[in-house]
C-alpha cells in the first residue's frame, strides 16, 4: 500500500471514530432529560394523589336521605327584600272589647250549672239557672255573646249576687298583644303600624296592627304600651302568654339574597354551599346590605342556585372531614 493510501485509511479512520464520540455524547445528554421529565411525571400523580376525578375535590356527597337526617334545609337563591325591623317584647291578653262579665239580674240560689270554664258558647246559650230570692222561681243565666267561658265564680247551691258576675265570657278569636316600647322607639311606633307577633310556635307569624298607643309610660318597666290587635285563627295563641313583636320601618329590595344562616368561613372566605346534582360544592361570595334574615349576595351567586340554607354548618363539617382524611 501506497503512503497516500495509508494516510487516507488513516484519515478515515479517524473519522469515523469522531462521529461514534458525537453520537455517545448526545445520547449520554439526551437520557437524562428524558429520565427527569418521567420523574416529574410521577411527581405530580404522586402528589395529586392518585385522583383521576377532580369532581371530589372541594365537595361534599349528600343524597336526599342525609340532608333530611342532618335537617339541612334547601332554598333558591333568587331576589329578596332587606327590611329594617324593630323588635319589641309584649304579653298576650284577652280582647277586653270582646269580653263579657254575666251577672244574675237577681240574686239567688243557683240551682243548675249549664256551662263550664273552657267550654264554647253561643249567643243566647244558658250557663246555668237561679231561683230568685224574691219570687222564688228559676230563671235562666244566659251568655250575652258567642266565646269561651274563661271564669266562673258560682257553684251548684250557691247564693249567687246580683252585684258580682257569676261567669265571664270571652270571645277569643281575636286578641291583644302589649308590647313595652322603650323611650329611645317612641317616635318609630305609631297606629297603624303592621306588626309580625310570633308566637313561638314554628309556624309563621301572626301579623296585626298597631291599634293604640300609650301617652302615658309606666314608672315599673319605663316603657310605654303598644296595642296590637291580631287574629287567633285556631286558638294559636292564649292570654298571659308572652310573645314578641316585629315592626318594620324600612325595605330595601335586592337582586339576590341568601339567609344569613347559608354564610359559612373557610379559611378567611366567605362561602355558600351550593347543591350541584348529590354533591355540595363551596362558592366563594361577597355580600353587602344585611337585615336581621337575609344578606345581600353582590358576586358569586346566580338566581337558581339551590343552597344549603338551614344547618349549612353540618355540610362545612363533612368538608372539613373529608380534608382530613384525604391529607392522610
Amino acid at each position: 500500500m501506497s503512503r497516500s493510501a495509508r494516510r487516507d485509511l488513516a484519515m478515515l479512520l479517524v473519522g469515523l471514530l469522531a462521529g461514534a464520540g458525537a453520537a455517545y455524547t448526545f445520547s449520554d445528554r439526551a437520557a437524562p432529560v428524558g429520565g427527569s421529565q418521567a420523574a416529574e411525571d410521577s411527581h405530580a400523580e404522586k402528589a395529586g394523589g392518585g385522583h383521576g376525578d377532580s369532581h371530589g375535590e372541594g365537595a361534599v356527597e349528600l343524597d336526599d336521605a342525609k340532608l333530611s337526617a342532618a335537617g339541612i334545609g334547601l332554598e333558591t337563591a333568587g331576589p329578596g327584600t332587606l327590611r329594617q325591623t324593630l323588635r319589641l317584647n309584649g304579653l298576650v291578653q284577652t280582647n277586653q272589647e270582646a269580653v263579657v262579665q254575666v251577672t244574675p239580674r237577681f240574686p239567688g240560689i243557683v240551682r243548675e250549672i249549664r256551662k263550664r270554664i273552657g267550654d264554647t258558647v253561643q249567643k243566647g246559650d244558658v250557663l246555668a239557672v237561679i231561683e230568685s230570692n224574691q219570687s222564688l222561681t228559676s230563671y235562666d243565666l244566659k251568655a250575652a255573646i258567642a266565646g269561651t267561658v274563661v271564669d266562673r265564680q258560682v257553684a251548684l247551691g250557691e247564693y249567687a249576687s246580683d252585684q258580682k258576675p257569676s261567669f265571664v265570657v270571652a270571645d277569643l278569636s281575636t286578641l291583644w298583644v302589649d308590647l313595652s316600647v322603650y323611650r329611645r322607639d317612641f317616635a318609630r311606633v305609631r297606629v297603624g303600624d303592621a306588626v309580625a307577633i310570633d308566637p313561638d310556635d314554628g309556624a309563621p307569624p301572626i301579623i296585626g296592627k298597631v291599634s293604640y298607643v300609650s301617652p302615658i309610660g309606666s314608672a315599673d318597666t319605663q316603657s310605654a304600651l303598644a296595642r296590637v290587635v291580631i287574629p287567633n285563627d285556631g286558638l294559636r295563641l292564649r292570654p298571659g302568654l308572652f310573645a314578641s313583636g316585629t315592626i318594620t320601618l324600612a325595605e330595601q329590595p335586592v337582586d339576590l339574597a341568601v339567609r344569613l344562616s347559608a354564610l359559612q368561613s373557610i379559611e378567611g372566605r366567605t362561602v355558600v354551599f351550593v347543591r350541584n346534582g348529590d354533591a355540595f360544592e363551596p362558592r366563594d361570595v361577597e355580600t353587602g346590605a344585611r337585615d336581621g334574615a337575609f344578606a345581600e349576595v353582590v358576586f358569586g351567586l346566580m338566581p337558581g342556585d339551590v343552597y344549603a340554607a338551614k344547618n349549612s354548618f353540618v355540610v362545612k363539617a363533612e368538608l372539613a372531614k373529608g380534608s382530613a382524611s384525604h391529607e392522610h
